[in-house]
């Protein structure tokens, strides 16, 4: 069964290969622009992120269909900082980054990084 229609896992790591595949399968030049940010998923660790902050970064990530991995200590704020790490598609990071742009605790500058990095895809 494994067989039928040849299964493949793509290991797509910049837009132009995202866009490079849908074109193989004849997408069409509108389809793969809305479709091309969507293609790639990002893991982004951040270093002591404000557990207040931390907290925010979760939310605003799971609204938009992304994650974030945060400590547990972060639900009573009993340690002052946490390790994040952010699980999302390019599509999900542009969608967030607004969002953080908006919000205290360092936020801002979180969301400019974020943006630096997902440019290098």
């Amino acid at each position: 069964m494994i067989n039928d229609f040849s299964p493949e896992i793509l290991d797509l790591n910049t837009i132009d290969e995202a866009r490079h595949a849908m074109q193989d399968i004849h997408c069409t030049d509108a389809g793969i622009k809305i479709m091309q940010d969507k293609a790639l998923f990002k893991v982004i660790k951040l270093y002591d992120v404000n557990s207040k902050a931390a907290n925010i970064l979760k939310q605003t990530f799971l609204s938009k269909g992304g994650e974030v991995a945060i400590s547990r200590h972060c639900a009573d704020l009993s340690k002052e900082t946490s390790d994040v790490i952010i699980m999302a598609t390019i599509h999900q990071y542009k969608r967030a980054i607004p969002v953080l742009k908006m919000q205290p605790w360092k936020l801002k500058q979180i969301a400019e990084i974020l943006t630096t990095m997902i440019k290098e895809v």
